[in-house]
Order: structure tokens, then sequence, then C-alpha cells
């Protein structure tokens, strides 16, 4: 008996080293939600706001590596698996990217545009568009692992 307690308590700590564990617990949460969800009631259709903020968060989670989050997002929202084409949804957002927005999310350069006032530097605020021509170079715009 102690030595299949020593080996579970081992493949636990090996599968939470690998970052596996969090995601077996995130596939299990997103099943049960699906078994317990009553499909006999449809759900709402998503509307396009809706639509638009679900995929802003969804390529925030993803940017950042939330994968299990973004999965239960879109299984939980019903959010299309497949996700929208970052060029429509900026076309639909009215915002313009520069080069150094996109390597970043969308929700990044929103976020920036609103924390400035909306004063960037080089730019007019004649335009309700955010603009991303001059993303901060803070931590931001580097991937997690390169961040303070």
């Amino acid at each position: 008996i102690l030595t299949d307690l020593f080996m579970v308590i081992a493949l636990k700590e090996t599968l939470e080293k690998k970052g596996a564990l969090g995601q077996i617990k995130a596939r299990i949460r997103t099943e049960v939600f699906k078994a317990l969800n009553d499909r006999s009631e449809p759900r709402p259709p998503l509307s396009r706001e809706n639509l638009l903020i679900n995929e802003l968060i969804r390529e925030y989670l993803k940017y950042n590596k939330y994968n299990n989050a973004a999965h239960v997002l879109t299984a939980e929202s019903g959010q299309p698996e497949v996700p929208l084409d970052r060029q429509f949804l900026a076309k639909e957002l009215n915002i313009v990217e520069g080069t150094n927005g996109k390597s970043v999310p969308l929700l990044y350069g929103i976020l920036s545009h609103f924390l400035h006032d909306g004063k960037e530097e080089g730019t007019q605020n004649t335009s309700p568009k955010v603009t991303l021509l001059n993303y901060p170079k803070q931590n931001l715009g580097k991937p997690p692992t390169e961040r303070n």
C-alpha cells in the first residue's frame, strides 16, 4: 500500500511539473460542464458584442498561455471553436494596428489607448480608433516567459 501511495505522489508531482495536471483538471471541468449543461433548452445566440468580447478575451488567454481557461471559455460561452481572424476582429473594432501591436493581443492595445487617455504620440484624437502605432515598449510587449 505504501509503494502505491508513493507512486501516486510521484505521478502527481510529475504531472504538476509538466503542467499536465492543470490541463487534465480543466478538461475534466469542461466535460463535467458539458454533461451537466441542459441541452434541452437551447443556449441563446451570442450577440455580436459578446462574440467580439469573448474573442478578445480568448486571444488574451491564449497569448498568456492560459490555455485551460481559454478552453473552458469556449465551451461555456458557445464561442465557435475556430477563433475569429485577427484582421477581421481589428476591422470590426476600428483598430488600426502598427507593427508593434501585431505581436500582442488586441486587448493590450485597447488598454494602452485608455491608459494614455487616447493621447498617443504622433496621432490626433479626432477618431475613435485605437491606434497601436506607439505601443509601449514595456513588459506587455514581451512574451510571458520574458516579463519581469
